[in-house]
């Protein structure tokens, strides 16, 4: 599968034909399989997943600081906000607030179990991240763990989380994308598409879930795509890196300002 001429506007579900059905349409996917999420995530990633989202949490350190403000966009079930709280109790013990926000309820119901199993400090709200419920300028830092790929629109997503950012405040988006190279590359794609759909769906009992994250990845912009998206929304600082060969890309950008702050190598 390849990725098309131009980027994509935003995911297109098979049968939607209109931003408005692509949401839909995301939202039944990933709610039919919330209750099997994590333990798919887990085993279908060898567990690689907990590692980039903690390795995220670490490379966005500096902006944990006492009083800062944090929210975890398509938070799905919770694991990048709970990253981010353990790292921010190391940086500045409790006093970062941080809110996970997703429009799928049964991701949200799941989050908040594991809230309350970890005696968690952190915030889960119904929100979309088309039309988020903030005002203007409210945020430090806004980080989204796989879950960009899946907005029915990427620009107005971009926007969107500009205005919520302060001046200064840092964009963390962590998506998949393809490996650049030719061998890895086709192991790669022959495992995202004939194997992973296979075990996902048997597990799930819903194998067009599982066969739409393919099709997602290769109609997503690439990572000089993205960032130059980045750029063009207004964004500063714009720059990326590919983790274990390129599977995924880590976006960091900042809404321009007078934060000064650094990305922390990990």
């Amino acid at each position: 599968m390849t990725k098309t001429e131009e980027p994509a506007a935003g995911t297109r579900p098979e049968g939607a034909g209109n931003e408005a059905e692509a949401a839909r349409r995301v939202r039944d996917l990933f709610g039919a399989i919330a209750p099997r999420y994590d333990f798919l995530n887990h085993l279908l990633s060898f567990s690689c997943d907990r590692w980039w989202r903690r390795r995220t949490a670490r490379r966005v350190r500096d902006w944990l600081r006492p009083g800062s403000c944090v929210l975890d966009v398509c938070c799905g079930t919770g694991d990048l906000t709970f990253a981010l709280e353990r790292e921010a109790h190391k940086q500045a013990g409790g006093s970062v607030a941080i809110c996970g926000g997703d429009f799928v309820h049964g991701m949200l119901v799941r989050a908040r179990e594991k809230a309350i199993a970890r005696s968690s400090g952190s915030c889960f709200l119904g929100v979309d991240a088309l039309a988020l419920p903030f005002a203007d300028g409210c945020f430090d830092l806004i980080a989204v763990a796989f879950g960009f790929r899946n907005l029915a629109n990427y620009a107005v997503g971009i926007e969107e989380f500009r205005r919520v950012l302060r001046s200064g405040g840092l964009l963390a988006i962590l998506e998949f994308s393809e490996p650049p190279g030719p061998v890895f590359g086709r192991l790669y794609r022959f495992y995202f598409e004939r194997i992973l759909p296979g075990i996902g769906g048997l597990i799930s009992g819903n194998r067009r879930a599982y066969g739409y994250l393919p099709t997602s990845v290769a109609r997503f912009p690439s990572p000089e795509d993205l960032a130059e998206s980045l750029r063009t929304a207004g964004f500063a600082n714009v720059r990326y890196e590919r983790w274990m060969g390129g599977i995924v890309a880590l976006h960091l950008a900042q809404r321009p300002g007078t934060k000064n702050a650094k990305v922390e190598a990990s």
